[in-house]
């Protein structure tokens, strides 16, 4: 008997049935399209998560210390002079208070980061208006401010805030510049919230002498491990011990990441493919009732000359077509809820992979294949004369 006669067999019987072939395949597109969905999701975060750390690149130290009192205070000038030496190429010390900004008659809290003109350039942002901090603005202590694009929207709506003046902690700064949206960084801060001002001008109007917070730029990726070498070496012999401060590398944290989504998402996919077992035992249950249910044709067709190759190839093909249709329905389910998730949670993104959606697609079939063996490899077996005789 040719293939597609068995095809346009099992299409019939599928056709004869299709409330019961559409509970059969229940299991195989939830697993189908569990797997494609879950993965979906799983890529799209680590690719959210590459794209949050990308604006930063892989060579960039983060130091960020613990405690309080003077002890644990870093001093600007000797931090600075670690900046050209052991493969540093560039330091950006950071102090920073959420304060009440006003304008006209408007007033907002946001932060307030006082830095130094190497910044920007550290955490990849980008100027829309103006310019940035300058070095005479840290040594004249200049009352100067560059602000995010959603300070600017907040107090300024369409209008230039250049020269403008806000009231930042009881002090009048003039803008200088306005930064690009840029979003949230590893931090899950936001320079669109922030406002920038020189250093030592902030040290001095808020009354802060610390320095909690530095980004330390490494002159290529292949330098970091010496940079953070050196930087923990001048902390370590600064502190006298290594508990009061953390330094974060954010090639490390990139993999870190990237590893737990990619362990969780692995683990998710693991459960939905159980629904895919799930569904051939499904199969492999309805085929042995179907087996039961034509016993007496399975007779006949015997009767008359079919071999048992013939008859193992019908019910293998009607189980692989039963698997392949629900893998196929699944697969198509797997794309439109990875393509709809982002409407329905904002906050995560997906890529889709036609490979995963492919292997699961094939891996559908092969249940089909394997939990369809047992029934057709029954049905083969019996004789025409018990086939005839069962009632």
């Amino acid at each position: 008997m040719r293939m597609w006669e068995l095809f346009q067999m099992a299409i019939s019987t599928v056709r004869a049935n299709p409330l019961r072939t559409i509970l059969t395949m229940l299991g195989v597109i939830i697993g189908v399209a569990s797997v494609i969905t879950l993965v979906s999701i799983g890529q799209g975060t680590s690719k959210a998560i590459e794209k949050q750390y990308e604006g930063l690149g892989t060579n960039l130290l983060t130091v960020n210390l613990r405690g309080t009192g003077r002890a644990t205070q870093l001093n600007y000038d000797d931090l600075m002079l670690l900046e050209g030496t052991a493969g540093i190429a560039s330091i950006a010390p950071t102090m920073t208070s959420n304060t009440s900004i006003k304008y006209d008659r408007t007033t907002e809290s946001y932060n307030v980061i006082g830095t130094n003109d190497r910044y920007l350039e550290l955490q990849k942002g980008s100027m829309a208006s103006g310019r940035f901090l300058a070095e005479a603005d840290l040594d004249f202590r200049n009352h100067v401010a560059v602000i995010g694009s959603e300070v600017a929207t907040t107090f300024f709506g369409k209008n230039d805030p250049l020269d403008e003046e806000i009231n930042v902690n009881g002090y009048i700064y003039t803008i200088i510049g306005v930064l690009k949206s840029k979003g949230s960084n590893t931090a899950g801060t936001s320079l669109d919230s922030s406002v920038l001002v020189p250093l030592p001008t902030m040290s001095r109007d808020f009354k802060l002498g610390t320095i909690r917070n530095a980004y330390v730029e490494a002159g290529s990726a292949d330098q970091i491990s010496r940079a953070q070498t050196v930087l923990e070496a001048y902390l370590y012999n600064k502190f006298k011990s290594t508990s009061g401060y953390t330094i974060l590398n954010s090639a490390e944290l990139i993999s870190a990441r990237q590893t737990a989504s990619s362990t969780l998402t692995n683990q998710l996919v693991a459960v939905a493919a159980i629904s895919l077992l799930v569904g051939g035992i499904g199969i492999m249950n309805i085929m042995l009732v179907t087996v039961s249910e034509r016993t007496r044709e399975i007779g006949i067709r015997k009767s008359i000359g079919a071999k048992r190759r013939n008859i193992l190839l019908q019910f293998l093909v009607e189980a692989t077509l039963i698997s392949g249709m629900g893998g196929l329905i699944g697969l198509l389910a797997g794309v439109g809820l990875s393509l709809a998730w982002p409407y329905i949670n904002p906050s995560q993104e997906t890529s889709l992979s036609l490979n995963v959606g492919l292997y699961a697609f094939l891996f559908s079939a092969l249940v089909g294949v394997i939990f369809g063996l047992y029934p057709a490899n029954k049905a083969s077996k019996l004789k025409p004369i018990d086939a005839l005789r069962f009632d």
